[in-house]
């Protein structure tokens, strides 16, 4: 028997992998997945060894040798691979289909037009079917050698039979009911894991779908009173959880508590990602299948792990994910590989933290996402130190009420145990910055909180030329990721650290540091914001409770700058929200806990659930594509204009498009959307990786990040 190694499943630049390599691959991933899901492992195995078979065909081999013929129909290799349907059982196809035919491109309304219905109405049945099985006597043998030795039970195939085969698909495609196919999902996230490990695919197929060992969390050294949700019995049979608690109360503990299974876990910002990400590396056993996943984990991952280990991240299977809920809008949006994520998702533990912490649309988003993770089987247990209560009862109802869902909130005796700042107003930026010599000189540790970049860097430079000799830094959103990644590192080492930095430090920061960064500063200077933004601010001063500190009520002092006269000096935020958060404090008076709900709840009295029923594909229990199908782009992630567009320096461009994909991610800038229409100077976009603009040097600075300097005119 040959299997042909000479035939390629990737080019040299991507692993230059055999095919018959990367189909045993596929299988074997396959065959985890399946056996983990319920799926009947054989059909599995044979639509994972059928779905690339197509790549035998010579012009495909031409292509990763770049030879391509440009001037033919475009060739699918997915096309070629169905017309080895006779080798299986008739009643097997249908799945079989599912598993191989649009893997890569949704059969209609492609981005490209490849789909196969697109092809077929474009170019005609005949054409495509023609164009696919060119040479079919010269090629087909060698792809049956490989399946014979895969173990397929095989024999010739005549043209007649992979005609059939042919209008079969199609008509499958055209007939296709409004659903999602499970076996697309499995399909794709076999396959792109394996493609992703290569060699190492049966090593780490092994470890996949395991059950995490989340004992730490249920030790006896985790129980405190310092810590009043570690002493609240987490056995409660209700499936979901609604946890409301101050910062330090043990959310996070008590949470992973309620996890029987795999964990999603879901938080706002990339720094309060990383930073629980850290978290659970120091607790969790050392070989868990621990992750993280957003714009820069591949980087994040890349501190300590192998090649395989940054790859893994976003890939099926995981014990313990850390991510954003927005690397789970796909759910809703049907876009490509929506299928395994919600296979990958189904049954699971899903942690949705600090959901407070989005704006209207976000909002609405993370409330869609829950509907259809209750469709996937999926255990939500939801945690937030300020949720109006206006949200919670949006909560509440969306998951099934009261029958459904543990609720736990503490005491009012316990949240005056949480007693920790002292609150002081002040009308202007000067006034407000003017006790930093006071506390400089007390080795205060400084915490100065933005609610623009450009404000951030201006304050920085102006402190640096007052404080020449103090250790100072800036943390914000517009550094270079790998640059980014470093400083959050001497954030939490260094400047967090006492004995490390025993004396006065400022930080400047943005919203970055709202939730989840586990530090503890002596005081704070902030800029006006929405209540609950401000309640999170305030959680990284006096943070880290001891026996001591509670019953010496120690209490440390935050700042508010008074906000600014116009709406746009207060953007991103809206003005009314922030005039009304600014008066729900009074100056020189201690902020108490058991007050702070009422507070939140008189700035929303109501919230609105923005309607994005027309951004996303599901109405009620209908799903509203056809199954096989996926769109090219989400126009909702669009509509949140989350950082979605990025710039690199000029310097870096030679490096960047000669890299690897974890490369170039370290040498991004992630900038708004919106940034791209900008009048400043640039050299426009490079083609490769994200497609970044490319700004110059001058623009950039590995202390200030990227700095906006606007041109009135283009030359």
């Amino acid at each position: 028997m040959n299997n042909h190694n000479d035939i390629l499943a990737k080019s040299g630049s991507n692993g230059g992998i055999s095919l018959y390599n990367h189909l045993q691959h596929v299988g074997a991933v396959s065959e985890k997945i399946a056996n983990h899901l319920g799926f009947d492992s054989t059909i599995v195995r044979n639509g994972a060894y059928l779905h690339d078979i197509g790549k035998v065909h010579p012009d495909f081999q031409a292509m990763l040798n770049g030879n391509y013929n440009k001037t033919k129909i475009d060739f699918r290799h997915e096309i070629s691979s169905i017309m080895f349907l006779p080798l299986f059982p008739k009643e097997e196809w249908i799945f079989l289909i599912d598993m191989v035919i649009a893997h890569h491109r949704s059969p209609i309304k492609d981005t490209k037009e490849q789909g196969i219905i697109d092809l077929v109405n474009i170019e005609g049945s005949e054409a495509i079917f023609q164009r696919h099985t060119e040479q079919w006597e010269v090629w087909s043998p060698i792809a049956i050698d490989i399946l014979l030795v895969l173990g397929i039970k095989t024999k010739p195939i005549n043209i007649a039979e992979a005609k059939n085969a042919f209008d079969f698909v199609i008509d499958q495609c055209k007939h296709k009911k409004l659903e999602w196919s499970r076996y697309k999902g499995l399909m794709n996230g076999a396959d792109y894991l394996a493609s992703a490990l290569i060699d190492k695919t049966f090593e780490y197929a092994n470890n996949l779908f395991n059950i995490p060992d989340l004992t730490y969390f249920e030790s006896k050294e985790r129980k405190s009173k310092i810590y009043p949700l570690s002493i609240v019995n987490s056995d409660d049979k209700r499936p979901h959880t609604l946890v409301i608690a101050p910062t330090g109360a043990g959310k996070t503990d008590f949470l992973m508590r309620r996890c029987k299974s795999r964990v999603f876990y879901t938080l706002p910002f990339q720094a309060s990602i990383n930073a629980m990400f850290e978290r659970f590396k120091r607790c969790l056993p050392i070989d868990t299948d621990l992750r993280v996943l957003h714009a820069a984990s591949r980087l994040k991952a890349a501190d300590v792990n192998s090649y395989e280990e940054r790859a893994l991240q976003s890939m099926i299977g995981s014990s313990i994910k850390v991510l954003t809920p927005h690397q789970l809008a796909s759910l809703i949006c049907g876009t490509h590989g929506f299928e395994s994520i919600a296979l990958d998702i189904s049954g699971c533990d899903v942690i949705l933290d600090e959901i407070h912490s989005y704006s209207d649309v976000a909002q609405s988003m993370v409330i869609e996402i829950i509907k259809v993770l209750l469709k996937l089987n999926c255990k939500i247990h939801i945690g937030s130190a300020t949720m109006p209560g206006v949200l919670v009862e949006k909560v509440v109802e969306t998951l099934g009420g009261e029958d459904s869902l543990y609720t736990v909130k503490l005491s009012d005796e316990e949240l005056d145990t949480f007693n920790r700042h002292r609150i002081f107003k002040h009308d202007n930026e000067q006034a407000a910055f003017g006790i930093i010599d006071d506390a400089v000189k007390c080795n205060s540790k400084i915490l100065i909180v933005c609610n623009r970049v450009e404000v951030a860097q201006r304050r920085f430079k102006e402190l640096r030329k007052i404080y020449p000799e103090l250790p100072m830094l800036l943390l914000h959103s517009r550094f270079r990721r790998k640059d980014r990644t470093a400083l959050e590192s001497i954030l939490q080492e260094n400047f967090n650290n006492r004995e490390k930095m025993p004396g006065s430090c400022i930080v400047v920061s943005t919203q970055v540091v709202e939730v989840s960064l586990d530090i503890s500063f002596d005081i704070m200077i902030t800029d006006a914001a929405p209540i609950d933004s401000l309640i999170q601010r305030f959680g990284r001063v006096n943070r880290y409770r001891t026996k001591k500190s509670i019953e010496n009520r120690v209490i440390k002092e935050i700042h508010i700058i008074k906000p600014p006269a116009t709406a746009k000096d207060c953007l991103p935020y809206k003005q009314e929200i922030v005039d009304l958060s600014y008066n729900q404090f009074d100056n020189d008076e201690i902020l108490l806990e058991r007050e702070i709900q009422n507070k939140i709840d008189t700035v929303y009295p109501s919230i609105q659930i923005i309607p994005i029923g027309t951004l996303i594909v599901w109405d009620g229990d209908q799903f509203l594509l056809r199954e096989l199908c996926h769109y090219p782009k989400a126009v909702l992630i669009e509509t949140l204009n989350i950082e979605s567009a990025t710039a690199i320096k000029l310097s870096d461009q030679e490096l960047y498009e000669n890299s690897k994909a974890d490369e170039r991610i370290s040498l991004e800038i992630p900038i708004p959307r919106t940034a791209v229409f900008r009048n400043y100077p640039n050299f426009g976009k490079s083609n490769y990786g994200t497609k970044p603009i490319i700004i110059p040097g001058e623009l950039y600075d590995e202390t200030l990040g990227l700095q906006w300097k606007e041109i009135n005119n283009f030359i």
